[in-house]
């Protein structure tokens, strides 16, 4: 028997499109016969998104809806998705017809191949190519080349994921496109495939340039949470150690002039930045400290563990000698 599939769909003000999207959406999802619901979560529309929305769950048992009192973002409406969702697939997906619904098997046998997470490729983009593409393309090459995780395209919402690999990911700011980042860093298996995308036909936009941006703030949380969350002293000490020691050379710099050059070192500026990078060193290392007590009572509160299992064997029935019982020819 085929796993749950939940589909999740964020919507904000995109009215026009949503009659297609859900035509094609359910056409799509029943063709493949697998046990699935569709959870759509409207970010606080003001075009009467919300209220189509509402008519549908009266149709379809299988068709959820959660309403956002306000427009808190994408990240957060893919979050309620993921935690009202019954699925142990978990596949997110636009519904401005951009992302193409028919996509959605191709996902499936992906992830039914082993993997964890499926991440979609627009490879013929259908996008402006100076306000659109070329920010993407830039972002999404930062991104694979700080995180280490290749990818052609982070910011495509159709995604597939292991309802076990995304658990414990907690979604802040605009960091859904970097479920990816944290799920191979966590030991999942992600996998990339080509997917159509489709020319805007209805509605406008909701990215600009400014998420960029945006993108990049919120990359360098990611790195910082990723590569540090359990030794924020390697960061900051790490930084305060060279800041010392670009200090302690500008000293000897300092002094090597006084003694061959005849510069007096109260006239010299090279001391001067000598006693600002070691009180700036200094001050790393104190935030570094700080930050080590912040992360270990973070942990020790809550309960917390720095790892996540995949899974555990155990034969509670067995208590003999073990493998060897098998070649024990006595």
């Amino acid at each position: 028997m085929n796993e749950k599939v939940s589909i999740i769909v964020p919507v904000f003000n995109e009215r026009e499109n949503l009659e297609t999207f859900v035509r094609v959406l359910f056409q799509t999802l029943e063709s493949t016969e697998e046990d699935f619901e569709v959870l759509f979560v409207d970010d606080g529309s003001t075009d009467g998104s919300d209220s189509y929305l509402e008519t549908l769950p009266e149709k379809d048992s299988r068709i959820k809806l959660i309403l956002f009192r306000r427009n808190f973002g994408q990240t957060a409406a893919m979050t309620a998705g993921f935690d009202y969702a019954t699925g142990s697939i978990l596949i997110p997906i636009d519904a401005d017809m951009q992302n193409d619904p028919r996509d959605i098997p191709s996902v499936l046998s992906k992830l039914r191949e082993g993997y964890d997470v499926v991440s979609c490729w627009r490879r013929n983009r259908k996008d402006p190519w100076l306000s659109r593409r070329l920010p993407s393309k830039l972002a999404n090459r930062l991104i694979s080349f700080i995180s280490g995780v290749r990818l052609h395209d982070y910011g495509c919402t159709l995604k597939g994921y292991r309802r076990e690999v995304v658990a414990h990911i907690r979604l802040y700011g605009e960091m859904h496109r970097f479920i990816p980042v944290y799920a191979s860093w966590a030991g999942a298996r992600v996998v990339e495939i080509p997917v159509n995308h489709n020319p805007r036909v209805a509605g406008t936009s909701k990215y600009g340039l400014n998420r960029t941006f945006k993108v990049i703030l919120d990359l360098i949380t990611v790195k910082m949470l990723g590569s540090y969350s359990t030794k924020p002293m390697y960061f900051f000490g790490g930084i305060g150690m060279i800041s010392c020691g670009a200090g302690f050379l500008c000293a000897i710099l300092t002094l090597l002039e006084k003694y061959y050059s005849g510069v007096k070192a109260h006239n010299n500026p090279l001391l001067l930045l000598a006693v600002f990078l070691f009180i700036v060193g200094i001050q790393f290392i104190l935030m570094g400290l700080v930050a080590e007590l912040v992360i270990r009572t973070y942990f020790e509160s809550q309960n917390k563990v720095p790892y996540i299992v995949r899974h555990i064997r155990h034969n509670k029935n067995r208590s003999g000698p073990g493998i060897s019982d098998s070649n024990d020819q006595s």
